[in-house]
């Protein structure tokens, strides 16, 4: 008796199973009045890959897909290239569906509410301009802002000037859009309007919902704001990616750690078997790769991710989290096997050091980071090969190298005083010289040392009285990308012109000057 109970029990269970996953069956179409609506006479797009964030499949000869649906799934198209999706009234673009039939939980700053995505249409536009050539993309990491003041000092300093570049194809994020303060969403979601761009965002550990219990709900309010955690863009011979690379820890110290879900790992494998051996993958993600120090991204993920995208010729990451510069090049003794070593840039943050620091005249926090960068944001122009550009925040836009000059020294004293160069952007192998005077060119040398100009402000933070600003400037670490070398004293008395210019294979030529004083001393 107690066998057939038993035997009852598993043919009772068996519908459950079955009805654990539904099937969303839609369309996607070639919206060619621009109206959002499928109308008579527009036609689906065929062969455009839908995803659950699992699985992927392909459009049919008419525009239609079917795919399996679980509760609590964001079902999202993969923009494919030559076309773009319409922009929502957030200023996103519109391409995927929440699948909450009965709504997500309620948390301390909102929820999904109820939305069924099992009969979701996707529209589609055509896009002349993704015609094969090089393109730029704007990449934005850490504007980390925790209230409407520091959501203004992004909007001033960090979209304002990046408004006046031309001919950007799209933006990117690499997380903590905002410090925990997941209710300025909206807010950020507006100020980036002003760029006119599509966004693909990527989350952050200060981006999490910390209302919840286990990693798997802690990122509601983000995707109730953006869309999915993980998404896929493609251009021609490029496919753009972003991952939420957080993996949450409540019951943990730290409560966070780099790495990817089972699920992720599973898209990845589903999609990257779609492309072309000969595209360009660009992974966005917020947590480094590299440790941080320390395994700060679980080193068996990245083991796995490696072994993803080996078979691809030259992949990018782009990382954000540290609020310092790098490029970091991953090779064999990081378990990376690919023809050449996998360029990682670790890009600025565009909170810089939190917004700490001295104001300036238009009330814009000085916002240096640790490694005494100015506060910024990146252009990545794809072409044959892949060139960036840092660009410092709001009136410093052209400064790309820090210069401190030695400043007075005595004639004839022994040369041990170096002009020190924080060149921003440059990978630690960058070719960078000095010159005196219109004398011959002479190598610096790399230095891992502080950033003497952040050095002296935090000795002048430190001696003074009370407070000089909001925040204190953030603490000087050593830098990777500061040279020196030392000035001649041989010289006649007087001013002496300091030439310093910079050779990076990413950034291209960079050139800053400064002065330094001989004086003769006399008893």
């Amino acid at each position: 008796m107690r066998a057939v109970r038993h035997l009852l029990l598993i043919l009772l269970l068996l519908p459950l199973a079955a009805w654990a996953d539904t099937t969303a069956r839609g369309r996607v179409f070639v919206d060619a009045n621009g109206n959002g609506r499928r109308d008579a006479g527009e036609a689906g797009a065929e062969g455009v890959k839908i995803s659950n964030g699992r699985e992927i499949v392909l459009t049919d000869a008419r525009g239609r897909y079917r795919i399996a649906l679980r509760e609590g799934d964001t079902l999202f198209v993969v923009k494919p290239p030559g076309y773009r999706f319409p922009t929502g009234t957030a200023g996103l673009p519109v391409f995927w569906k929440h699948h909450f039939p009965k709504g997500s939980g309620e948390l301390r700053y909102g929820r999904i509410a109820p939305s069924d995505a099992r009969r979701a249409q996707f529209a589609l536009l055509p896009d002349a301009s993704e015609d094969g050539s090089p393109f730029t993309v704007l990449v934005i990491t850490d504007p980390q802002m925790k209230n409407e003041r520091e959501l203004d000092y992004y909007a001033r300093s960090i979209v304002a000037p990046a408004a006046r570049h031309e001919g950007i194809a799209m933006g990117m994020t690499l997380g903590d859009l905002v410090d925990n303060a997941l209710d300025l969403h909206a807010g950020f979601n507006e100020a980036n309007k002003a760029l006119g761009l599509p966004w693909l965002h990527a989350p952050g550990n200060h981006d999490i919902d910390f209302d919840v219990l286990e990693d798997a709900d802690s990122l509601i309010n983000y995707r109730r704001s953006f869309g999915p955690d993980t998404v896929a863009w493609e251009r021609p011979g490029h496919a753009f990616i972003a991952l939420d690379d957080v993996v949450y820890r409540p019951d943990r110290k730290p409560a966070y750690v780099g790495g990817l879900r089972e699920d992720q790992f599973a898209f990845l494998e589903h999609y990257l078997a779609t492309l072309p051996v000969e595209t360009r993958v660009v992974l966005s993600l917020h947590i480094p790769l590299f440790d941080d120090p320390g395994e700060t991204f679980r080193h068996t993920d990245r083991t796995r991710l490696f072994a993803l995208l080996e078979r691809f010729p030259e992949p990018l990451i782009l990382s954000g989290h540290t609020h310092t510069q790098q490029h970091h090049f991953h090779g064999p003794e990081a378990g990376w096997n690919g023809q050449v070593p996998l360029h990682e840039y670790n890009v600025g943050a565009a909170c810089g050091g939190y917004w700490s620091g001295l104001s300036d005249a238009e009330g814009l926090p000085d916002a240096r980071m640790q490694d005494g960068a100015p506060n910024g944001y990146a252009l990545v122009r794809f072409g044959r090969r892949i060139t960036t550009r840092y660009h410092a925040s709001r009136g410093r836009y052209a400064e790309r190298i820090g210069l401190t000059s030695p400043g007075a020294l005595r004639r004839g004293a022994y040369p041990a005083f170096p002009v020190l160069a924080n060149v921003y952007a440059a990978e630690s192998d960058a070719v960078v010289e000095m010159r005196v005077d219109e004398g011959p060119w002479q190598r610096m040398e790399r230095v891992d040392a502080l950033d003497p100009q952040l050095a002296m402000i935090n000795v002048d933070d430190a001696r003074a009285e009370g407070l000089r600003s909001f925040d204190r400037a953030v603490l000087a670490q050593p830098v990777m990308h500061l040279w020196a070398a030392n000035v001649p004293t041989d010289l006649a008395a007087g001013e002496h012109r300091v030439e310093v210019r910079a050779r990076s294979r990413f950034e291209g030529e960079m050139t800053a000057a400064t002065s330094y004083r001989l004086i003769d001393w006399t008893d």
